[in-house]
């Protein structure tokens, strides 16, 4: 089985020179990853873009989005893989590049895969790796620090070395991260709401919950279930609070619509 590389995009946050944008393309291109996806460049001129990728990466640049927001970049993506080289106890477990992309190869099949790299000068923060299904850190010697075209480089030689690995694996097509983000807020209200979570930092309490819903891979119905629960707590919390007698006649707002294959819940 091949990856899908049509599929496979590199998204780079906040990019500081527009040469590392360009030798990032040429990168990307050479490994057969042909999507660019630029997050508030600092500088995105062009003519530097182009000289550094070369006249062979010219249709990578030439493509490339660009997007104000890290939410908004990735919101078309069903699978996030974060790169980073820090450590630390709020950090989910790392893998390595190359088990990455044995796992990338059947999750592209129905599946777009978001390769993302931070800030050349400090790359992703705590609140970026939110997104992230996976963590990878490229391993080296005693000098972490890696140029953004290098990591992007060794990131798309695996996935593209992986290609011909045998393994085959049923992946359904996941929820992107549009779908992802409205469900975690309204969880979010849900869980504030029964005391779960503490209002004074509700994204703190939220991690493990991301972590476990992230290693599970929701689907868009799964979204769509959850969201509904979380509206029923809401409803639920909210009708006690204003009438102390509606505990006694039970029931919810939740309207059920008949179809054809059984009950859909609202959306």
């Amino acid at each position: 089985m091949k990856a899908r590389m049509e599929n496979i995009a590199i998204v780079l946050k906040k990019p500081s020179a527009p040469e590392n944008i360009g030798a990032a393309a040429r990168a990307a291109k050479n490994m057969g990853i042909e999507e660019l996806v630029l997050v508030d460049p600092y500088n995105c001129d062009l003519t530097r873009i182009y000289r550094m990728a070369t006249h062979w990466a010219e249709d990578v640049v030439l493509n490339m989005e660009v997007h104000g927001t890290l939410e908004e970049a990735l919101a078309p993506f069903q699978y996030v893989v974060g790169t980073t080289a820090r450590r630390g106890s709020h950090r989910q477990t790392m893998i390595d590049p190359r088990q990455l992309a044995e796992q990338l190869v059947p999750i592209s099949q129905k599946n777009r895969v978001a390769l993302l790299f931070g800030p050349e000068d400090r790359g992703l923060t705590n609140k970026d790796l939110k997104y992230c299904h996976a963590l990878v850190t490229i391993p080296t010697a005693r000098f972490s620090s890696l140029n953004l075209a290098q990591a992007v480089m060794v990131m798309a030689y695996e996935v593209h070395v992986a290609s011909s690995a045998p393994p085959e694996a049923f992946v359904p097509r996941l929820a992107t991260s549009a779908e992802l983000e409205p469900m975690y807020r309204d969880l979010t209200r849900a869980l504030t709401l029964i005391n779960f979570v503490n209002p004074e930092n509700p994204d703190y309490w939220m991690t493990g919950v991301r972590r476990f819903l992230n290693r599970i891979g929701l689907r868009a119905r799964e979204v769509k279930m959850i969201r509904g629960i979380c509206r029923q707590i809401v409803w639920s919390c909210t009708r006690r609070t204003e009438s102390p007698n509606a505990g006694e006649t039970g029931g919810g707002p939740v309207k059920k619509e008949r179809t054809g294959r059984g009950v859909t819940l609202p959306e």
